[in-house]
């Protein structure tokens, strides 16, 4: 595919996904979600690639949230369904994934921060919900997850009035992990990254898996179990065993159920 709203680079372990909207205040439309989310299913299946950072390009917004489409009076599933489409495979994604904020998370952009495993912001950075300012709101993963990282009462503050709040005030409310200064944004991006390619791989996506079996109900339990079963049962002698005496069409030594 040719992108034309993000930038997609991968290096040295790490991919990078940039929407490359700063005219817009990277403003996401619908071709923005789906070119985000072909790029995150390349990444699902690229083993070399082991940590996601998902930012904004020209240091002033990460991402405001929706572009409204101009003359649209109705709603449109061309619209909304390729957004939830990008939060579902953040989520789901066996691998880490850090959001890069410098600048604006506003509406949309902040709960997309908000669904990633990992917010490194600036110092310069703000983070706000506007939606019952413009008539609008998230009851999902905006609602859930931020109950989530900040706690019931601060959530419903957040939504219900508007305000903006500072990287600092972020970080102390839990919202985000780490604030920086600017010039010092690329060497903690890739300081937290080197620590990540650190850790084992298998481990660190059965943990992202658990964490969002919560709220994932039984496709989250799936993907727990789906775990489980390729990463250990299947390296033990009892299916090995059962599938033996299966094919072979005799009872299984049981004994060796055990070992």
């Amino acid at each position: 595919m040719e992108y034309e709203d993000i930038l997609f680079t991968r290096k040295d372990n790490v991919a990078r996904i940039t929407i490359n909207r700063p005219g817009k205040a990277n403003m996401f439309r619908a071709k923005t979600m789906i070119e985000m989310k072909h790029a995150l299913e390349v990444v699902r299946v690229d083993e070399d690639t082991r940590v996601v950072v998902i930012c904004g390009a020209g240091g002033k917004f990460f991402c405001i949230g929706g572009e409204k489409v101009e003359g649209v009076e109705s709603y449109s599933y061309k619209w909304a369904q390729p957004t939830m489409d990008v939060y579902d495979a953040i989520d789901m994604l066996p691998k880490p994934v850090i959001a890069a904020v410098d600048g604006f998370a506003v509406g949309g952009g902040n709960v997309l921060q908000m669904v990633c495993d990992f917010t490194i912001a600036t110092d310069r950075s703000v983070f706000r919900q506007v939606g019952p300012m413009m008539g609008s709101f998230d009851a999902g993963y905006g609602t859930w997850y931020l109950e989530d990282n900040v706690g019931k009462k601060k959530a419903k503050e957040i939504w219900m009035l508007c305000r903006k709040y500072t990287a600092r005030e972020a970080l102390s409310m839990g919202l985000i992990n780490v604030v920086v200064p600017p010039e010092q944004f690329e060497q903690e991006i890739s300081r937290w990254c080197h620590e990540l390619i650190e850790r084992g791989p298998q481990a660190l996506w059965a943990i992202k898996a658990s964490f969002a079996a919560k709220h994932n109900g039984v496709v989250g339990f799936t993907r727990v179990a789906a775990d489980l079963l390729a990463s250990y049962y299947f390296q033990t002698e009892e299916p090995k065993e059962l599938s033996r005496a299966f094919n072979a069409k005799e009872p299984p030594n049981r004994e060796k159920f055990y070992k």
